[in-house]
């Protein structure tokens, strides 16, 4: 990426401060964006603005994105402070495990409150400055939102309720606004999974032997593909929905019959 290639445009990126946000944050720093990092708590914020390229133009703003006024409120503070806003990226997160018999209500409200009214929330504070600009947003999913879980049902329905939202939204304002998602895989390994995922470990041998690339993502792997999908060479592409999971969609859900047999052959 060129170190221009973000130059006089403002970025804003929901969840700034976490296990995304920050590598969000500094390959667009890298581009030569200036920054808006929105998160819920300041501390997290800060730590993910401290990583940042010296001269930077950067700022943090503590923000609520399932309270509509507050997240509003919010974007105007950001149109107050740098004039316009180009690209929205949402990945403000939440994930609570459960089928619908076992997650409690709460987990259950505030997962749904997050994925589906926060980036419903923010897109509608956004877009009238986004279009300004003819600007994009990305939303940050997960392939849960296209295939099912073990377990996980809540969680799915949080996902497939983004996918649904992106295709909608695409095409009612694709002409001036481009909507993408990208769907990231399960298995990612950032500050909080670094243990889990270490070499040899069982988790990751799973993961491992599960995804055809043979090995779990790391957050780089997402960031390439989030600032293409803002850039202008992705000028072109509108309601797309990338899944950066090595393969892992690919599958049918058959077992690889070659890895229960061996040599033999099926006839």
């Amino acid at each position: 990426m060129d170190s221009k290639t973000f130059e006089g445009r403002v970025v804003l990126i929901t969840g700034g401060g976490g296990g995304l946000g920050a590598p969000f944050a500094r390959r667009f720093a890298a581009g030569g964006a200036t920054l808006a990092l929105v998160g819920k708590t300041a501390e997290p914020l800060e730590r993910a603005a401290a990583t940042l390229p010296d001269g930077t133009a950067c700022r943090t703003f503590t923000s609520d994105v399932t309270d509509l006024r507050q997240i509003s409120a919010t974007i105007e503070e950001v149109i107050s402070a740098f004039g316009r806003l180009d690209v929205l990226i949402n990945s403000a997160a939440r994930v609570v495990q459960g089928t619908v018999e076992e997650i409690s209500l709460d987990h259950y409200r505030d997962m749904m409150s997050v994925y589906v009214d926060g980036v419903f929330y923010t897109c509608r504070a956004a877009l009238p400055h986004l279009r300004a600009n003819r600007g994009c947003i990305i939303n940050i999913g997960s392939v849960s939102g296209l295939r099912g879980d073990w377990g996980q049902a809540a969680y799915n329905a949080a996902q497939g309720a983004i996918t649904g939202l992106t295709n909608g939204m695409a095409l009612d304002h694709g002409h001036e606004v481009r909507v993408n998602a990208v769907q990231v895989g399960a298995a990612i390994v950032n500050d909080l999974t670094e243990a889990a995922f270490a070499p040899g470990s069982p988790i990751a041998e799973a993961w491992s032997a599960r995804i055809p690339l043979g090995r779990v993502a790391r957050p780089d792997d997402v960031v390439d593909v989030v600032t293409f999908l803002a850039s202008d060479e992705a000028r072109y592409l509108n309601g797309v929905h990338i899944p950066v999971d090595g393969g892992l969609t690919a599958s049918n859900g058959q077992p690889s019959l070659p890895a229960i047999l061996g040599d033999v052959v099926l006839k």
